[in-house]
């Protein structure tokens, strides 16, 4: 299989269900900002984080790929039948648990952070708001456009990413800035 198809050439692409739409269409700029957040995570991964965030972020970026998939298929076409595409409660479950496990290491807020700290500190902070976009653009797509799972599932993990940036830059010993 070639890498390139030349079918999108004209602006257009297709959904699972083969309806063509334009690239820019709210469907494909929702889909494509989880492929953005992917990519931030995994330049999260490569800056260095510790095995147990690695790992968590590894199973949070094929999550993306299931959730990206379930905007790309808007008759629910691969729904039944593609099981790694599902995202369920247990997978927002999952995001609290872990949210819950690194608090244990964590001071109490009393004010604003500004988004910093070491490398891979400050790279979960952009994929947080990378994170915020996405689920702004899935809420965008309108009531019953898709699963309400799907806009649950991306507000936890901002929160998660927020928690893992401020554990990140704890272990490495960067300080916390307050506004």
């Amino acid at each position: 299989m070639k890498i390139y198809t030349k079918t999108g050439d004209g602006g257009e692409t297709s959904l699972f269900d083969n309806t063509r739409v334009s690239k820019a269409d709210p469907r494909v700029e929702a889909y494509g900002d989880i492929d953005e957040l992917n990519a931030c995570l995994g330049a999260v991964r490569a800056a260095g984080v510790g095995p147990d965030i690695g790992a968590a972020l590894e199973g949070i970026q094929k999550e993306l790929f299931a959730l990206g998939a379930r905007l790309a298929d808007p008759s629910a076409r691969i729904a039944g039948r593609v099981k790694k595409a599902a995202v369920a409660e247990a997978d927002v479950e999952w995001l609290e648990q872990v949210i819950d496990d690194l608090e244990g290491e964590l001071p109490s807020l009393r004010r604003f952070i500004l988004p910093g700290g070491c490398a891979a500190g400050a790279l979960l902070h952009l994929a947080r708001t990378v994170c915020r976009r996405a689920e702004r653009r899935v809420v965008g797509l309108g009531a019953g456009a898709v699963e309400p799972i799907l806009i649950a599932y991306l507000n936890r993990l901002s929160d998660l990413l927020f928690v893992m940036a401020r554990v990140v830059n704890r272990r490495a010993g960067a300080p916390e800035i307050e506004w």
